[in-house]
């Protein structure tokens, strides 16, 4: 991150000039220049635009542009008034510093709610300061459970958090590959840690033994040393928690080192990047929340769209993106209200038919229900292909099969 200190102090003089210009209500809608009847609702949104996991962030900023064209083509109706959604999108680096300066910075520009942060390690820190001002948050790709567990009213996300995935990676890992052992490496960040501190639970749950942790970090493109010390303990399986700019040179150096044990991933590792980057190394498996989007309702549709309307083919989230959007704005039609103080109120009541399913919130903000989606890699530029969709309630350690 650049300059670090120098953001903070600028956007602190600047938080300190509009607190003194302006105390009145955090996100109060403004009416569009030209028209008095027409309401401008600003929606945020949060994502890595630069760095290695860029093409990600574009994927979900377009998924939630996508949505706001739409609903500014529905011309929608709130609080008696004709309302124009504007998008504001920022860049969080994918550094958690950066995800709370975007998110005050979105506070400041009083928007009615936020779609985004896709990691976790930036929806985290973000999600206080949404919290604090009251701001409805909805992420399409955040995946650590700490997210929704930290209580907060505002937190709300549409897809399977990491103890959800996790679980059925686990039982695919013992029950349909066979392995007994494994060994876990993860990349450090809020996402990576999470997703292998909990796969060793279901590992172990599932009757498995975890007998390696490593580590990395989210800007490792070397693994060697740590797979040298991993290929020495002989597991059945590795696992690695990261994004694909690193599970690629990971499934590479497998390969380059000749290790035979079977390798798995979750998400962040499941795009068409990582055999580009994995070479003739990309041989392995990954899972990815949901139902595959050929089987979503509308799924083909959406994919069609998508493509004519950005010039290239959805990379990751950009289906849950959408629908985190479409989701807000059904909460706003259901408060008849662009407030966030009653949009945070709908959004637990409000029942979706997205491209990606059914949505509907439990208490503490996570989608209800949840299947996952298995992949395996089969070599250079190959497309990954779909080996099952398993319930996360199928799942179960000790659950008759």
């Amino acid at each position: 991150m650049k300059s670090a200190y120098k953001i903070v102090a600028i956007s602190a003089a600047v938080s300190l000039l509009l607190a003194g210009c302006d105390k009145k209500d955090n996100a109060a809608p403004q009416k569009a220049a030209g028209n008095e009847k027409e309401v401008v609702v600003k929606i945020g949104h949060a994502a890595p635009m630069t760095g290695p996991q860029a093409h990600i962030g574009k994927d979900n900023e377009s998924g939630t542009r996508l949505a706001i064209d739409e609903l500014n083509e529905q011309k929608m109706v709130i609080g008696g008034k004709p309302v124009r959604f504007e998008l504001l999108a920022e860049d969080d680096q994918a550094d958690p510093k950066m995800g709370a300066l975007v998110a005050q910075k979105l506070v400041d520009a009083k928007v009615s709610g936020v779609i985004g942060h896709m990691n976790s390690g930036t929806t985290m820190p973000a999600s206080r300061i949404y919290s604090e001002a009251g701001i409805p948050q909805i992420s399409g790709s955040a995946t650590t459970p700490a997210y929704t567990n930290q209580g907060f009213k505002t937190a709300f996300r549409n897809m399977a958090n990491d103890s959800q995935q996790t679980k059925v990676l686990a039982y695919f890992a013992v029950k349909k590959l066979g392995v007994k052992t494994v060994a876990v490496v993860d990349d450090r960040t809020a996402y990576g840690q999470g997703l292998g501190d909990e796969f060793s639970k279901w590992i172990k749950a599932q009757g498995g033994t975890v007998i390696a942790h490593e580590f990395a970090s989210d800007k490792s493109v070397d693994f060697k040393a740590i797979l040298t010390t991993i290929k020495a303990k002989k597991p059945d399986l590795i696992f690695f928690g990261a994004m694909d700019a690193q599970v690629g040179p990971f499934m590479r150096q497998l390969k380059e080192l000749g290790i035979q044990s079977k390798f798995l991933t979750a998400d962040g590792g499941c795009t068409t990047d990582t055999p580009k980057l994995a070479g003739d190394g990309a041989v392995g498996y990954c899972t990815l929340p949901g139902i595959p989007l050929e089987k979503m309702a509308g799924g083909a549709a959406f994919k069609e769209k998508f493509k004519k309307r950005f010039g290239y083919d959805i990379q990751l989230y950009a289906p849950y993106l959408y629908d985190a959007t479409m989701v807000m704005a059904a909460a706003m039609k259901k408060a008849d209200s662009v407030e966030p103080a009653k949009i945070v109120a709908a959004l637990p009541q409000t029942d979706y038919a997205g491209v990606t399913g059914r949505i509907q919130f439990d208490e503490k903000g996570d989608p209800k229900g949840g299947m996952i989606s298995v992949y395996q890699f089969q070599g250079k530029d190959k497309e990954k292909l779909l080996v099952e969709t398993i319930s996360v309630a199928d799942a179960e350690p000790g659950k008759a099969k």
